[in-house]
């Protein structure tokens, strides 16, 4: 990490926004989903993200895909092995055990006040069930505002809620906005985006993807602007610079420039110091 710049986020022009540790990393240098990286984030106070997979024993581990494959030395299903098979493994990225629920339980409870940790769910609600529901009701009932809940299966966000109203909540209706502009324009999107932030969910952070604020604000529709109105924080997805150490080349910088001007209240990155010092730069 350059000397003086964090990657905790970005002030311009009254408006502070968080630049997020995509999938815990501050660089691309850093291996996916670390324990070290963590607890510098919790150390600091930073906003991170992790993906959650529920295990056979309906505990959770830090992993993205369905299967051990991909990001560690194991095999088969996630979510038909134990949390003691899981122990055992390391991953590809790293070598570094994988980290359990559990763990994040005792690391979040010396995290600074300002650390913000995105569980992002990747199973489904059928798949995690009681069980599962459980155990994040056992292990971060007093976890707070320091916990945002996030998925694509919005009965998990919905049931979540439910057991542990204490915790943020987010939603991210890209996919869905995307096609909705695609097959009606973007009248269609204010609405579905609308019902969205009104919806049974009770969000608190709106995800969206940052080209599509970017389009949308050309074509004079303010997305990040709506969320606003209605009370809630949006997080702009995900924008990595092609070259961290040249810095913005000039089409990422009148692009950056174009989402700064939106006063998004998060960017996720997978180079939050970079993004900063580059940002730097630029800025008037």
């Amino acid at each position: 990490m350059t000397s003086g710049f964090s990657g905790l986020g970005i002030a311009h022009r009254g408006h502070f926004t968080r630049l997020k540790w995509h999938r815990l990393r501050r660089s691309f240098n850093d291996p996916l989903f670390s324990a070290g990286v963590m607890a510098e984030g919790f150390r600091l106070g930073a906003s991170t993200e992790l993906d959650l997979r529920v295990r056979a024993d309906g505990g959770f581990v830090v992993l993205h895909d369905e299967t051990l494959e991909g990001e560690t030395n194991g095999h088969g299903f996630i979510a038909e092995t134990s949390a003691d098979d899981i122990r055992g493994l390391r991953l590809k990225s790293g070598g570094h055990p994988p980290i359990l629920s559990e763990d994040l339980a005792t690391m979040l409870e010396t995290a600074h006040p300002d650390a913000l940790l995105q569980f992002d769910m990747k199973d489904t609600l059928a798949v995690i069930g009681e069980r599962g529901l459980d155990h994040l009701a056992d292990r971060f009932a007093g976890a707070g505002a320091s916990v945002i809940v996030s998925g694509h299966d919005l009965n998990l966000i919905v049931a979540v809620a439910k057991r542990l109203p204490g915790l943020k909540r987010g939603i991210d209706p890209t996919d869905k906005l995307g096609e909705i502009h695609g097959a009606a324009g973007w009248g269609a999107v204010e609405k579905e985006l609308l019902a969205d932030l009104r919806g049974p969910t009770e969000p608190d952070t709106i995800y969206l993807y940052w080209p599509m604020l970017l389009d949308a604000a050309r074509a004079g529709f303010d997305m990040i602007g709506l969320c606003h109105d209605a009370g809630k924080l949006v997080d702009a997805w995900t924008f990595n610079l092609r070259n961290p150490d040249a810095g913005f080349d000039e089409a990422e910088a009148r692009d950056f420039a174009a989402l700064m001007a939106l006063k998004p209240d998060q960017i996720t990155t997978d180079e939050a110091p970079a993004t900063e010092r580059a940002w730097s730069k630029i800025a008037g």
